[in-house]
């Protein structure tokens, strides 16, 4: 197992299964000691917490904070067509390394990110996952700074990322605001009839982590 799908793991909505699997994750952990400090505080709750109370903790600080989405391009693009076009072009990252979305989350949800690295970790395409990590690592940094003065402990699964990458984080701007009722009514929906945030663009672009009109570095191409 790999360092990011640890993190993947305990960073997932908490289910029985998880709870079962915590021997696991310590024996995983062997290998990365740094880690496992850091992320012994979040490690105890879910051994200690009863599940009804881990789940409700999660749902309220994940589902119903937008500071603390886990979805990494809503804290870039909030709800706008930006946002549904860089989703399309992680989906693209994904199937072009042959890495299969087993959940019906969306591309951009953390945990599923972090799995994909593990899948190129294991392939042995560690540099291309530090790449992409590094790349993320600005948005990712800023959840796991929100999370913190929050005193949540998932903010330790953030913290240990920063360590995966030379790449400093730099300080992100407000993502812009704009509910689904106002993008279908300025975009209206596909000709397929999807939402506007997952309408596909015919041509395939890099995978952007930050908004169009900022000076970043050149977005990683496969």
């Amino acid at each position: 197992m790999t360092i990011h799908r640890v993190l993947s793991a305990v960073l997932s909505y908490p289910e029985q299964p998880l709870l079962d699997g915590l021997g696991d994750i310590d024996w995983a952990l062997a290998e990365w000691p740094q880690a496992r400090g850091m992320l012994a505080p979040l490690l105890d709750v879910l051994r200690h917490e009863p599940l009804i109370r881990l789940q409700e903790n999660y749902v309220a600080t994940f589902d119903r904070n937008p500071a603390h989405s886990l979805h990494l391009f809503e804290h870039v693009h909030g709800e706008s067509r930006d946002r549904g076009q860089a989703m399309v072009d992680l989906l693209e990252e994904y199937r072009r390394d042959g890495f299969d979305m087993t959940s019906a989350e969306l591309p951009d949800y953390v945990p599923l990110f972090l799995e994909y690295l593990g899948a190129l970790v294991m392939d042995g395409k560690d540099e291309r996952a530090e790449q992409l990590l590094g790349d993320a690592i600005h948005v990712l940094a800023a959840i796991g700074d929100r999370l913190a003065r929050n005193e949540s402990p998932y903010a330790a699964v953030f913290h240990v990322l920063r360590t995966l990458t030379d790449t400093q984080p730099q300080p992100q701007e407000d993502p812009p605001v704009r509910d689904m009722d106002e993008a279908l009514e300025t975009f209206g929906p596909g000709a397929d009839g999807v939402e506007p945030l997952l309408a596909r663009k015919p041509e395939v672009e890099p995978v952007r982590f930050y908004p169009r009109d900022r000076a970043t570095p050149t977005p990683i191409n496969p």
